[in-house]
C-alpha cells in the first residue's frame, strides 16, 4: 500500500519557463489586435503590430534550439504517425503525465509558427494601392507585391481556422480526458508524478538577450533596408 501511495502522488513541477508563457500570451493579444486593426483600418498600428510578431516569432526559432528543455523543437518535434498514434488514443481517460508538447500538440505548434510567419513574411511586402506599403515592397514588382497582399489577406483565414481548431482541442482535453492545458501555460507549473524528472529551465536573461537581438533585427530590416 505504502509503495502504490508512492507511485500516485503528484507534486507540482515547473514545466514551462517564463519566456515561452510569455510569448504565448503576448502571441495571443498581438494576433488579436492585428485583426482589430486590420478591420478598423489603422494601418500604422497594424504596421507596428506585425512588427512585434514577427520580433516574438524570431524570438521563439531561436528560444526552440537555445531555450528551456520544454521550449526546444528537439523536445516535443517527432514524425507525423507518432502525432496521429496519440490522437488515436484521444478517447481513453488517463492521468496527464506528459511533461511537455505531446506528440500531436508539437505538430499544433509547429503549424501555427509556420502560418504566421507566411503571414507576416508576405505582409512585408503587401500593399493596400498606395495607402500603406510593407517595408519590404520596393524589392519586389507590384504585380509580385500584389500576390503576396492577396497571400497576406487569405493567410488569415487559414490562421484562424488554426487558432480555433487549437482553442477547440484545448476544451476538448479537459472535457474527455480532464486535462488542464491552460493552468500551466499561466503559472508555468504542473502537477506531475513525484518521479517525474524535472525540465531543465534556461536562463531568463538568455532569453532577455535573445528577445533583444530579435528586436533589433526587426528594427533594421524595417529602417535599413
Amino acid at each position: 500500500m505504502a509503495l502504490k501511495t508512492t507511485m500516485t502522488l503528484q507534486l507540482p513541477l515547473r514545466v514551462w519557463d517564463a519566456p515561452i508563457r510569455l510569448f504565448h500570451w503576448s502571441l495571443v493579444l498581438l494576433f488579436l489586435l492585428a485583426y482589430a486593426t486590420s478591420q478598423l483600418d489603422w494601418m500604422n498600428l497594424h504596421l507596428l503590430t506585425g512588427y512585434a510578431i514577427l520580433a516574438l516569432l524570431l524570438f521563439r526559432l531561436v528560444w526552440g534550439v537555445v531555450g528551456s528543455e520544454t521550449a526546444r523543437f528537439a523536445s516535443f518535434v517527432v514524425s507525423p504517425m507518432a502525432g496521429l498514434r496519440h490522437l488515436q488514443h484521444f478517447r481513453e481517460r488517463e492521468p496527464d503525465t506528459q511533461v511537455g508538447h505531446n506528440a500531436a500538440g508539437g505538430w499544433m505548434v509547429l503549424i501555427l509558427l509556420a502560418l504566421l510567419t507566411i503571414q507576416v513574411g508576405s505582409g512585408l511586402f503587401a500593399n493596400n494601392d498606395g495607402a500603406t506599403e510593407g517595408p519590404l515592397m520596393k524589392f519586389v514588382s507590384k504585380p509580385h507585391s500584389d500576390l503576396l497582399s492577396a497571400v497576406h489577406s487569405l493567410m488569415f483565414d487559414f490562421l484562424l481556422a488554426a487558432v480555433i481548431l487549437h482553442v477547440l482541442v484545448v476544451i476538448a482535453y479537459a472535457v474527455v480526458k480532464k486535462h488542464d492545458l491552460v493552468r500551466p501555460m499561466i503559472t508555468g507549473k504542473k502537477r506531475l508524478p513525484a518521479a517525474t524528472h524535472a525540465p531543465r529551465l534556461a536562463s531568463p536573461l538568455l532569453a532577455l538577450l535573445v528577445l533583444l537581438l530579435a528586436t533589433a533585427t526587426v528594427v533594421a530590416l524595417v529602417r535599413w533596408t
